[in-house]
């Protein structure tokens, strides 16, 4: 009878016998995606410093600059690179939003993403910031997680509104307003000219009631209030020679 060999002859493991794999590189912890660079365009110190301190309470946002006018944003801008610029619409003398706005979109490549903020909402406001190249367009009464959202939206190249904006949106789109007569045209080159009622009624030989009448309805189809938001929003949409 033969004996049975011992585990120490050197005997061949069994075809069955488990085979351990041999471990992988560990995994590292996945690096946290860069944070938004952010720069704040508003003429009013006090309102920047407090965006500022807002959006410092929530990751992943970076204020890497603050402008007080269009033009030091658009100074501002080529250094800085941020991904959006944060932009109020009434900046004082000098340049206003919608024209940085324009500016800043149509710049060299990679131009950041616009994000309006401001208390107007008018239709004309809102078409000119839309117009000029402006990712989203929010109202200063929002919340801050709306704010954040926002924000986080136009850098992904999302468009942001706030609700009531939107709301006008389609609301225009749904009823779009006639365009414009040749009379009216008129009237408006005329207010392009600096020119009083009475002086474009007797530039085209009409009365001063039948201009004032003009205008109401220029008006309304602009979606404007006062004879400046009608000759900017004509410009804007080269209604002008």
């Amino acid at each position: 009878m033969s004996p049975t060999p011992s585990p120490s002859s050197g005997a061949a493991p069994s075809a069955d016998a488990a085979v351990s794999p041999s471990p992988g590189p560990a995994a590292g912890p996945v690096p946290p995606a860069p944070a938004i660079r952010l720069l704040l365009c508003d003429d009013h110190a006090v309102v920047r410093a407090g965006l500022r301190a807002l959006l410092a309470s929530t990751d992943g946002i970076e204020v890497v600059g603050e402008a007080g006018s269009g033009e030091e944003a658009l100074a501002m801008a080529a250094p800085l690179r941020p991904d959006v610029v944060l932009m109020d619409l009434q900046l004082g003398e000098g340049m206003d939003g919608v024209t940085a706005t324009r500016r800043l979109v149509s710049g060299d490549p990679p131009a950041p993403r616009v994000l309006v903020l401001t208390m107007f909402d008018t239709d004309a406001d809102i078409t000119r910031a839309i117009e000029a190249g402006a990712t989203g367009y929010l109202l200063k009464a929002e919340r801050p997680e709306e704010l954040f959202a926002a924000i986080r939206n136009a850098a992904s190249g999302r468009t942001a509104l706030s609700a009531p904006v939107a709301d006008r949106v389609l609301a225009r789109m749904r009823s779009p307003r006639p365009g414009l007569s040749e009379r009216e045209r008129d009237i408006l080159r005329q207010l392009a000219r600096g020119l009083g009622n009475r002086e474009i009624a007797r530039a085209l030989f009409i009365s001063e009631a039948t201009v004032k009448t003009h205008l109401g309805r220029i008006y309304g189809k602009l979606g404007v209030e006062t004879r400046a938001g009608a000759v900017a929003v004509a410009t804007e949409r080269r209604l002008l020679p």
